[in-house]
């Protein structure tokens, strides 16, 4: 029997940004009737490849072939009335309008004398819902429904249009347990109807469970293309990180060093039960002086969540946080700060460095108001600052008046670094401090997250570098979807256990030091064995 050809597919895609190779001669193929997960990091060139495939990108090289057929969609709207629906993350509908508007938005049913049939429309919205067991009044307005039905009606809509492949990006990302299981009842639907979808998600239990084949990106490369079923979990997460097991060795490519820190035994920051529906539940962590605590996890695991909780940038639905046993206000980023909180974002250009102002203002942007006497800020206090951090961090400038937005990645990280220490904080918070920056840079930065805390700081460390989390941490917790499944301490923290928390949920080794550690991963805040 003849093979079927893909429905959907790109050869040799590759696409160009500044200074960014999103997509390099990534070939991929959707089969009629096949569930297709797209997996990667972040970065790794799925969101691209999807807009690729959708029109919204045109490809630099290679070609995108739909039904057998190269195409070249001018956008979206051309792509979909071809034969290819897209659900997106975040829903995107009108929320003003009935559930049976948006299911007929833009080809709403007519009466003879071409108005709009309303008493039809919501008659065959109803029966749409149904057959994919969607629970929602279509005369409903949209935003009275929870997020989670929004997103149903949203699929509903999608697998309702005469389509012959639908493109889902994380479409469980705000759904409840019985909801995805409704969503899944649809996904089989449009399978045995012999459409094809791509099924993008960083939960590995949903991959198994739904999906037949699954591509891996990273960095933009294609690293594996084939049948999900003979992939372990542990092998896809590996193949995701870019991780060889058995090639892992105890001293790897990082500056930290190799000789244990000295912690002290009561902590200075401890998190309770953090909970943020529906990205955090239960988190709980704490850290001692003079210790890097690593936190370990695949996209959407929860990790800058859980930063940014501690930090207070975002409201908590449950938790706490001390420092030195103190109680601090969630949700007030004033308040971490003032007990002595520090967080180093992610993203340095959008929420870290003040890129028109001078490497002299960034450093000292959070310090102003202790440098001032009433109301007048002193020069030679601010120079005092400012030369003492730039020599103890070397941070490579023309001078304290250079833009900081001309420094290198790795500078721009150092100044960042300086604001923050110059406020004496007793927690330090870097998430993804590496990111993005030369490995020369890199080893720089590794060697300062060392020394800080041997000189008695308390360190919250994230990396989606397992190598880094590995060596740079004294103990680790490993966190999925919002939940921590693990703690490591000590000889217990190697890339294999880490690996196997992230993938199943649990150790090799076993995990009865990380409720010693002081991160749980009961129950009691939604832990997952």
């Amino acid at each position: 029997m003849e093979r079927a050809n893909p429905v959907l597919e790109v050869r040799r895609g590759t696409k160009r940004f500044p200074g960014v190779l999103a997509l390099d001669a990534v070939t991929f193929g959707l089969m009629p009737g096949e569930v297709h997960a797209l997996v990667g990091e972040n970065g790794a060139g799925k969101s691209t490849l999807i807009k690729v495939l959708t029109g919204v990108y045109q490809p630099d090289e290679g070609e995108v072939l739909f039904r057998g057929e190269e195409v070249s969609f001018s956008s979206p709207g051309e792509s979909q009335a071809a034969g290819i629906s897209t659900i997106y993350q975040e829903v995107n509908l009108i929320p003003l309008l009935s559930v049976a508007q948006n299911v007929f938005l833009g080809r709403e049913p007519r009466n003879g004398l071409g108005l709009i049939d309303i008493p039809r429309m919501n008659r065959d919205a109803g029966e749409i819902l149904g057959r994919y067991g969607i629970e929602a009044d279509p005369k409903a307005s949209l935003n009275s429904l929870s997020l989670g039905l929004q997103q149903m009606v949203a699929i509903a809509r999608a697998a309702s249009i005469d389509a012959r492949a639908v493109i889902m990006d994380e479409p469980t990302s705000s759904l409840e347990a019985k909801e995805v299981q409704t969503l899944f009842g649809v996904i089989r639907q449009l399978r045995e109807g012999g459409i094809g979808v791509i099924y993008v998600s960083h939960r590995m239990d949903e991959l198994y469970e739904i999906c037949d084949a699954v591509t891996v990106l990273r960095d933009g490369k294609l690293v594996h293309s084939g049948s999900l079923s003979k992939l372990s979990k542990l092998e896809l997460v590996s193949m995701m990180l870019g991780r060889e097991l058995d090639e892992v060795q105890k001293k790897g490519a990082t500056n930290f060093g190799e000789e244990d820190r000295t912690a002290a035994e009561e902590p200075v920051l401890e998190a309770r039960n953090l909970t943020q529906r529906p990205l955090l539940r239960g988190v709980s962590l704490d850290v001692r002086p003079g210790e890097i605590l690593g936190l370990a996890g695949l996209l959407g695991a929860g990790r800058t969540e859980t930063a940014k909780a501690i930090f207070g940038a975002g409201q908590l639905d449950a938790g706490s946080v001390k420092v030195n046993g103190k109680a601090v206000k969630t949700g007030s980023p004033a308040s971490a700060i003032r007990a002595g909180i520090a967080f180093l974002p992610e993203d340095r250009k959008s929420e870290g460095i003040i890129p028109d102002l001078s490497v002299r203002e960034n450093i000292v942007a959070a310090a102003l108001p202790r440098l001032s006497r009433a109301g007048l800020v002193s020069e030679k206090a601010q120079d005092e600052v400012v030369e003492r951090f730039m020599g103890s961090l070397g941070i490579k400038a023309s001078g304290p008046d250079q833009p900081v937005r001309e420094l290198s990645g790795g500078n721009q990280q150092k100044v960042m670094l300086a604001r923050w220490l110059c406020m004496n904080p007793k927690v330090l918070i870097l998430d993804e401090p590496t990111r993005g920056i030369d490995v020369g840079a890199k080893a720089e930065i590794q060697k300062l997250v060392d020394d800080l805390a041997r000189d008695g700081l308390g360190v919250v460390f994230i990396s989606s570098e397992l190598e880094e989390v590995v060596e740079g941490s004294d103990r680790a917790v490993a966190l999925k979807e919002g939940a921590v499944v693990g703690v490591l301490s000590g000889d217990e923290v190697s890339e294999r256990n880490l690996l196997s928390m992230l993938a199943e949920g649990g150790t090799e080794g076993g995990t009865e030091g990380g409720t010693e550690g002081g991160a749980t991963d009961g129950p009691e805040n939604g832990g997952q064995g």
